[in-house]
């Protein structure tokens, strides 16, 4: 009976570890944007408990969350001292200078599945809507396009800051159809939006099409993602809800708990600003950051990542590169 009640407990353990769904929901401005700095991040995350009731983790369990396996046989540096990454597309500046530190096929016309979801959360934000007006998840949010799942069911009543918080954090389709719908104007000038603000952004490489990523002529480059991610930034909301690590939301009366995409929100090891995944099978896997490295701001852009862990192995490659070439550096001034 004790060996029967520690396997289901280690499975329960196991399965509370698993932070991105099956299929997720595919779900900028210069330096004046980047210095909304490390304090507005900080001030930012430190709102997050008065917003939403947070599931309590242990210490021991943060860290367990955090050891995320990476590819023990891939070396951090290729022989020519870069990050050896395997996505396909990668773009690693520094958002303060605009100095590209890193980058492969950064100029590539690619699907970006939900990394759309920051488009869609600025362009909801821009129209400074009341973020306590209740918004419905209708029969026009079911995916009809791929068929993914989600745990909002037709009815699900939330508050449009909860939809916000859900479509960053968990990559929810339906909560992202729905801002859409709720837009003024319909999701038709939702979508016109999107594709403005990416214009006055200087998007040259990006289209949108729909406001979950769910389509794949969802369309940007790893540079556009950059200014892009650095426009996000400059928006707290975004910061905050993109980076927390889960929570509990009220669902058709009962309390549903939602984890975070992204399992480096619960690593010690990073600062992580901002961030959103993303995953269909047109774009592969995608991941895009800013993360603080040496104090500052860094804009990480990894495309089509198809492993189940590369595009986390790529990133903490990069992260590991980063510091070891400013620790060179500094030996050598």
């Amino acid at each position: 009976m004790f060996l029967k009640y520690l396997m289901v407990s280690c499975t329960a353990m196991a399965l509370s570890f698993v932070v991105a769904p099956t299929v997720e929901a595919a779900s900028g401005k210069t330096t004046t944007q980047a210095k909304a700095g490390k304090k507005s991040v900080k001030v930012a995350k430190s709102s997050k408990s008065a917003r939403i009731k947070q599931a309590s983790i242990k210490k021991t369990s943060r860290k367990s969350v955090a050891a995320v396996p990476r590819e023990a046989a891939t070396p951090d540096m290729d022989a020519l001292g870069l990050p050896n990454v395997k996505s396909t597309a990668v773009l690693v500046q520094d958002q303060y200078t605009g100095e590209v530190l890193f980058e492969r096929n950064s100029s590539a016309i690619v699907p970006i599945a939900s990394i759309t979801k920051l488009m869609t959360a600025m362009v909801a934000l821009d129209a400074k809507p009341a973020l306590d007006e209740v918004l419905e998840v209708s029969e026009e949010d079911i995916d009809q396009l791929k068929g993914t799942r989600s745990r909002l069911a037709i009815g699900t009543r939330l508050t449009r800051e909860e939809m916000l918080h859900l479509a960053l954090m968990s990559s929810e389709n339906r909560a992202s159809s729905a801002l859409s719908r709720y837009y003024p104007g319909g999701h038709a000038a939702f979508i016109a939006a999107m594709n403005r603000k990416a214009h006055d952004l200087g998007l040259a490489d990006t289209q949108f099409f729909d406001s979950t990523g769910l389509n794949p002529r969802n369309v940007s480059s790893a540079r556009d993602l950059a200014k892009m991610v650095a426009a996000s930034a400059s928006y707290p909301l975004i910061r905050e809800f993109s980076t927390t690590r889960d929570g509990y939301f009220a669902v058709n009366g009962r309390m549903v708990h939602f984890n975070n995409t992204n399992a480096l929100v619960s690593n010690p090891e990073w600062e992580i600003g901002l961030q959103k995944t993303g995953f269909t099978n047109e774009a592969g896997k995608c991941l895009v950051m800013q993360a603080w490295m040496n104090q500052k701001p860094v804009v990480i852009v990894l495309l089509d990542s198809w492993g189940r862990l590369t595009r986390i192995g790529d990133a903490n490659r990069i992260r590991r590169w980063v510091e070891q070439v400013a620790q060179q550096g500094a030996r050598q001034g």
